[in-house]
């Protein structure tokens, strides 16, 4: 698929959208619920509150992809590329952003319990007020992160690189 008007407006719950070219589309809403967009290119694409249970974007470029209250719970994001995209308010619990990049991305008031970010950039990230209780961050890059009232709650940060002088108190 590489015509965005193709999709917009589609039933695409379960859709196989591997390797689509989705740059700049409109997804506001839609359910792509079980969706395969493995490698999908979604920069600049406009996910406000779509619902995104269980799908798989693992290798997907979501390049300043707007992702605001989106549903990712359980998503595949693996090796995703998330710089500077909006999530704010996205439910991630039980996603796995291993080796994701979310530099500079904005996770503000996210849901990330439970959630895997193995070796994931978050490198200036904006974490603020962000639950990232019971996540996994092993490796984790989160230099120049901002972590302001994050919850951070029996999270495995076994290696991860935080913010200078960065202290957790819950």
């Amino acid at each position: 698929m590489s015509d965005e008007d193709d999709v917009e407006g589609e039933d695409l719950e379960g859709a196989d959208l591997e390797g689509a070219d989705l740059e700049g589309a409109d997804l506001e809403g839609e359910d792509l619920s079980y969706a395969n967009l493995e490698g999908a290119n979604l920069i600049d694409a406009n996910l406000y509150g779509a619902n995104l249970i269980d799908a798989n974007l693992s290798g997907a470029n979501l390049i300043d992809a707007k992702l605001i209250d989106a549903n990712l719970r359980r998503a595949n994001l693996s090796g995703a590329d998330l710089r500077d995209a909006d999530l704010t308010g996205a439910d991630l619990r039980d996603a796995t952003l291993c080796r994701a990049n979310l530099r500079r991305a904005n996770l503000s008031g996210a849901d990330l319990i439970d959630a895997k970010l193995i070796v994931a950039n978050l490198s200036d990230a904006n974490l603020s007020y962000a639950n990232l209780s019971d996540a996994t961050l092993r490796g984790a890059k989160l230099s120049g992160a901002d972590l302001t009232g994050a919850d951070l709650s029996d999270a495995d940060l076994t290696g991860a690189k935080m913010p200078p002088g960065w202290r957790y108190e819950p």
